[in-house]
């Protein structure tokens, strides 16, 4: 099992720049959504972080279990990645996960 990360992302955004870093800083595959330009990612973080617009806002899918955070610190973004770690860990313990060793370095 791996997860996917999704960054949703304002152009202007000092802190969506700051997590880029340390995202890239931690090997850390993600997929960048603007929603300068996408109305439709625009609306799904507005809904989901109560009417307000915040980036960055990122969601962590495993399998069928969604981590979403907004506007972290780089404290708290390395305690999310840990929840994630210890999602795949569980499913590794099931059988072969390639994609834990990687996850296991956050």
């Amino acid at each position: 099992m791996s997860f996917t990360l999704m960054l949703y992302s304002a152009a202007d955004c000092e802190d969506t720049e700051q997590t880029r870093v340390v995202l890239r800083e931690r090997h850390i595959t993600f997929v960048e959504c603007p929603v300068d330009d996408d109305p439709i990612a625009e609306h799904f973080i507005i809904f989901i972080n109560h009417g307000f617009r915040s980036t960055p806002t990122r969601v962590f899918t495993v399998e069928k279990f969604k981590v979403i955070v907004t506007e972290p610190s780089t404290a708290e973004l390395d305690r999310t990645l840990h929840i994630v770690a210890g999602l795949l860990s569980a499913d590794d313990k099931k059988g072969g996960n390639d994609d834990y060793a990687s996850a296991s370095r956050l």
